[in-house]
């Protein structure tokens, strides 16, 4: 191992020592008052940096995770500079899966005849990073528009294969899927290219395992809240890169009820991760799944650019935590309530 790697392995391991604990979690539970959760956050975590100009007593929700997130993209940023076989690839996968995200939400506002709010939103410390015209994208009240302001970028190819119905409206979780799956694609082939050896089947182990998940939460989703006919749920899956053969797609896909996915996908080679994860909605499943992957290879890879990819979706992880366990003490939930939405 390179002086660099290990520097990155040293350094992702050392900023995970620094995540919020079981006891942390226990103090923040009990506080009363959104004021008291960010106090505790500023005096005795690894936030008290990002947090030391803040007001405990008058801070906006939007404003908060704006700034975290912040910290978090620049955190990691600084951990991709290092010379580690991929970690320029890394940065650009958070940038893509940033662009992606922005796309997907300034559709949702087109489909609801509210673009005006997308630049209240819009992560600003991120301009920079982006090759996209932001103001011009913030301006466009058409699905037209939008293809103009990204007619230069890697995604007009994806986006200019689709066009609003006659009422209007976007197939916007089949754009979703497509847009991801070309960010899946482009680190795929990364991992493809740069790594071997363990390295390589660490990295394309954990990614599959995260998209079979995805792909089984999307079809209970869309079975259960949008009751969607076989074909057009498989139409609305990201299958490219998955563990998950295509005939037990079609099954889960085919299936009467929830608890027959369930069945389906607990045959399958990382099913069995459903039942170790202990979550409390199904919903949860996938995003627990990918905490516990990657809380795994912090401890046990010696592979630098596994350790650093993980440390990414540990340190995303918790900071949804933050955030719910914000809004929950703002809207006075219960303790148990708060505590069965984290994932750690």
């Amino acid at each position: 191992m390179s002086t660099t790697s290990f520097a990155v392995l040293t350094k992702a391991r050392a900023k995970f020592g620094k995540i919020l604990t079981e006891k942390d979690y226990t103090s923040l539970l009990a506080c009363q008052s959104v004021a008291e959760v960010m106090s505790y956050l500023k005096s005795y975590t690894h936030y008290s940096f990002a947090l030391r100009d803040i007001n405990e007593h008058d801070i906006h929700r939007g404003r908060l995770e704006s700034l975290l997130r912040q910290e978090l993209f620049y955190e990691f940023d600084s951990l991709c500079r290092y010379d580690s076989s991929i970690s320029s690839g890394f940065s650009q996968y958070v940038i893509e899966t940033i662009e992606v995200e922005q796309i997907v939400r300034f559709l949702i506002l087109l489909n609801s005849n509210s673009t005006e709010k997308f630049i209240y939103q819009f992560p600003a410390y991120f301009s920079k990073h982006t090759k996209i015209d932001i103001n011009r994208l913030a301006n466009a009240k058409s699905y037209s528009e939008l293809l103009d302001v990204l007619s230069n970028s890697s995604y007009y190819e994806i986006l200019s294969k689709y066009s609003p119905d006659e009422k209007g409206r976007l197939p916007i979780s089949e754009i979703e899927n497509r847009l991801y799956e070309y960010v899946f694609k482009n680190m795929s082939e990364l991992i493809n290219k740069n790594t071997r050896g363990s390295e390589k089947q660490e990295l394309l182990d954990l990614f599959y395992t995260i998209n079979d998940y995805n792909i089984f939460s999307r079809i209970l989703r869309l079975k259960k809240y949008f009751s969607l006919p076989p074909d057009v749920i498989k139409k609305n899956l990201f299958i490219s890169f998955c563990n998950i053969s295509p005939k037990t797609i079609d099954m889960m896909c085919n299936a009467e009820s929830s608890a027959e996915v369930f069945s389906i996908m607990q045959t399958t080679h990382n099913g069995g991760l459903i039942d170790k994860i202990g979550y409390v909605y199904a919903s949860d499943i996938s995003p627990r799944v990918k905490y516990r992957l990657a809380k795994k290879n912090m401890y046990f890879s010696n592979n630098p650019s596994v350790v650093l990819i993980s440390f990414m979706f540990i340190a995303e992880t918790e900071l949804m935590n933050v955030i719910c366990l914000i809004e929950g003490t703002r809207y006075k939930l219960e303790s148990k309530k708060i505590q069965s939405m984290l994932i750690f």
